[in-house]
């Protein structure tokens, strides 16, 4: 069983002697940005269960940590994340009723849960193949960026699986039920370029740009109104499972509260003044 990653960067950004050069989780935190990368570049990034506690506890530590103004969450290699790699999970015996659904609840659905819950935006900056749980923890994301060469695929069919880490709930989400049975009943590799056609990625781009164009749209959250975006993502996110009478109360909610931030006057503020506003995230 690979032993718990650690940070191999502080704050700053700067490398830290303490961490594991061969970490299986690279994390940095840069200008208000987490950077959280799979990698495990030899297995196309399979995500083990020490990786997904540790890509859960980075972003439950990023929606705490008022440093943290945006996620990029990205992988190594030609691969984004092949799927589960079930091997070194924790074993208590013999299988018994309840165990795989329990196992369900308490990891894929928890890694993507993460991710629908981080308070802060999460880019994912798709770098290859993304598969199973892989795709699905892109998807989960706020905003998608792939590289042209990427491609999704819903592997579960092709092993004669359910689909798990909420797929059957995030996808008729993002295109529809007729196009998420599609992909789900046959298993199909999707391209880059036919997944943004579809609406799962918001843009693709040439391999050797997807970095570079993450970290600019990063950035541009980072500098943004922070209290601002989780409440617009939390309203998102719910909007889709609410009437129009809750969602109406959400909103005259959400801009309740948002309305006692820092950010919310200087927004104001900065319009009177005819200035560009200077958002600390608070």
């Amino acid at each position: 069983m690979p032993s718990s990653p650690e940070d191999t960067t502080n704050h700053t950004g700067r490398h830290d002697p303490s961490g594991s050069p061969d970490s299986l989780i690279l994390h940095a935190t840069d200008n208000g940005v987490s950077t959280i990368t799979l990698n495990r570049p030899e297995a196309m990034n399979a995500v083990t269960w020490d990786q997904r506690e540790r890509v859960i506890a980075l972003l439950s530590q990023a929606s705490a940590d008022p440093g943290i103004r945006a996620v990029v969450l990205t992988a190594t290699g030609r691969g984004f994340c092949a799927g589960a790699d079930l091997r070194g999970a924790p074993t208590t015996g013999d299988r018994v009723p309840g165990d795989v659904a329990r196992t369900i609840r308490l990891g894929a659905q928890r890694l993507i849960a993460a991710v629908l819950d981080c308070e802060k935006p999460v880019i994912a900056a798709v770098n290859g193949t993304a598969a199973g749980i892989g795709a699905h923890l892109a998807f989960a994301c706020d905003l998608v960026l792939a590289a042209e060469s990427a491609k999704f695929i819903e592997v579960f069919v092709r092993r004669g699986l359910v689909p798990d880490g909420g797929g059957a709930y995030l996808l008729p989400r993002l295109v529809g039920p007729q196009r998420a049975k599609e992909l789900m009943f046959f298993g199909d590799s999707l391209p880059a370029r036919d997944a943004e056609r579809l609406g799962l990625v918001n843009r693709t781009v040439p391999d050797e740009e997807l970095a570079a164009t993450a970290r600019a749209w990063a950035q541009r959250l980072a500098e943004g109104p922070t209290r601002s975006i989780a409440l617009t993502k939390q309203l998102v996110n719910a909007s889709l499972d609410a009437d129009r009478a809750t969602a109406f109360a959400a909103e005259a909610m959400a801009q309740e509260i948002n309305m006692t931030t820092q950010d919310a006057n200087e927004g104001v503020a900065s319009f009177v003044e005819r200035r560009a506003p200077k958002y600390r995230g608070i």
